[in-house]
């Protein structure tokens, strides 16, 4: 029986999509974590749209097959039954290097996430307290930790023991 509150976590497109076409990648051990109730996932009406419309295009289904006969909308029903859903998401922070991450860390910010998991390296720069606009970020988010899944798995794990 678990007595803490499981940590808040977003997780970029890219984690769904290869989550949802590789049974044994790293990304589908995250999506099992928030399926299981080990992670709190948030979710957005954006990004709920966003990962429906990925991982319906017919170029993405091309590349991986696996998603041709999958129900997009019961995969992300069963991934959203127990996700924080936060209806209006405001924008509390811009990302001038790449604008298309901005609604992931306002979700993750909104949400008082303390995961942002992602393969994307300009989500990953926000680590970085070499540029200012990391040391920016972290200074004043200290509590959310951008990571790519592996890394997020181990702190998953070391976490739990």
């Amino acid at each position: 029986m678990r007595t803490a509150e499981p940590p808040r976590v977003v997780f970029d497109c890219m984690v769904f999509l290869q989550g949802a076409a590789r049974q044994t990648s790293p990304a589908k051990a995250c999506l099992d974590l928030a399926e299981n109730g080990f992670v709190q996932l948030c979710l957005s009406a954006e990004i709920v749209a966003e990962v429906k419309d990925v991982l319906t295009r017919p170029e993405v289904q091309s590349k991986c097959p696996a998603l041709i006969p999958m129900d997009v909308d019961a995969f992300m029903a069963r991934l959203s039954m127990e996700a924080v859903h936060l209806l209006n998401v405001p924008a509390k922070f811009h990302y001038e290097r790449d604008p298309k991450d901005t609604p992931y860390i306002n979700l993750a910010l909104v949400a008082q996430a303390e995961y942002l998991v992602t393969r994307d390296t300009d989500l990953l720069a926000l680590m970085r307290e070499t540029t200012e606009p990391g040391r920016a970020f972290r200074f004043r988010y200290p509590f959310l930790i951008i990571l790519e899944r592996v890394a997020f798995l181990r702190a998953m794990r070391s976490r739990s023991s």
